[in-house]
Parts: structure tokens; sequence; C-alpha cells
């Protein structure tokens, strides 16, 4: 699937507002079967939060918990994703926008194929473009390598501003990583102020 054909897809049924091309685009995520995914799946996974956010935060693939609630970062790593905005940036879950790479949940929750994640990009491409976020925080490998069109590390694209599409990205661990890793958590609190910075005005970062 293209990002073309899921304009296509996505147009019939708005003009111009972008909550209703993102409901759109939900309900053409929920018939997608581009690729393998959609025959293990109990439900896909769109996003959550506001359509208007500031910050939205890509993770890799939904899990079991958020296969069988249909929303991303429900799970014990979601829990963390939560404590990360709530108590850590004074923000509510409701107040950005969180989403996946890919949409169904992978068997037994292996990594995404190439393949799967070339299916499932167009959407999430087009989900950015109608947020319009003041910066993207990219949680572990997948998200930041589908969205730089990189195959460096996630720890090797810390620490510094990445764009997309004129966006500033941010890269950070994911929060299952973290919670593997309890000692990376206070890296991932640096990059997670950096963010911060960008949303309070206090700094701009430039490409």
């Amino acid at each position: 699937v293209s990002a073309e054909e899921v304009e296509t897809v996505a147009s019939p049924t708005v003009s111009g507002d972008a909550v209703a091309q993102l409901s759109a685009l939900e309900e053409a995520v929920r018939g997608c079967r581009q690729c393998a995914l959609c025959d293990g799946r109990k439900q896909t996974v769109f996003a959550q939060g506001s359509p208007t956010a500031d910050i939205v935060f890509v993770g890799e693939a939904p899990g079991e918990q958020e296969d069988i609630q249909g929303l991303p970062f429900v799970g014990p790593s979601g829990q963390l994703l939560t404590d990360i905005i709530t108590k850590g940036m004074k923000m509510q879950r409701e107040d950005v926008y969180i989403c996946n790479v890919i949409k169904c949940r992978p068997p037994n929750n292996r990594d995404p194929l190439p393949a799967e994640k070339d299916a499932c990009e167009p959407y999430l491409l087009q989900q950015l473009d109608l947020v319009k976020p003041k910066v993207i925080c990219a949680l572990g490998g997948h998200a930041a390598k589908t969205l730089l069109k990189t195959d460096e590390s996630t720890g090797s694209l810390r620490e510094k501003w990445h764009f997309y599409h004129g966006i500033p990205l941010r890269v950070t661990y994911h929060p299952a990583y973290l919670l593997r890793s309890p000692g990376e958590k206070r890296k991932a609190w640096d990059d997670i102020q950096e963010v911060l910075k960008v949303l309070n005005g206090e700094i701009t970062p430039t490409p």
C-alpha cells in the first residue's frame, strides 16, 4: 500500500478536517489486509490521544494486551510510558498522541518483519502528517529506524536531534527495554527532558 493509496482511502469522507481524516484512516487500517499479520490479530491498534497533540510517541507494535484492548501501550510498558508522561512530563496521557509503526500484533510479540513495516508505514506517515506535532519521540529501534531510514542502533541515535519531514525527532529507549534494563531509565529521562525543552519553547532544534 502506498501513501497515495492510503490518502485515497482516507479522503472521500473528509474535507480538510484532520480529525475526520484520522477517523477515516483508522477505518482503513481496521480493514487492512496488506500483510499476513491481519490473519492473527484480534483487532488493529491505531492510536490513542489527541489529534492536535504537540508530541507524538511512536512505538514498535502491539503486544498481547494491546491486541485485546485495541489501544497502544496498555500493558506493563504502557504503564511505564504513562508514568513518564504524567509523573515526569506533568502532562496527561490524553493530551499526547501515541501510536506504533505496526498496527497488528506480530505472533508471540516477535520483531516486525521488514515487509510488515513496509506495509504499515504509509499509515504511520499519514498519521504524523495529520497530527503535525511539534516533536516526535521514537521509542526504540524499530520506530527510529523506520522514521529515520537508518540501521543505526538506538544507543547511537540518542543524544542528538533528528528530523522527520522537518519535525524535530528524539530517539529514546522503548519502555519494554527499560523494564528489562532499569539502569537505563536515567538515560531515557535525559532524552525526555530534551523533548520537554522543545515543547516549552526553550530550544528550537534546527537541521
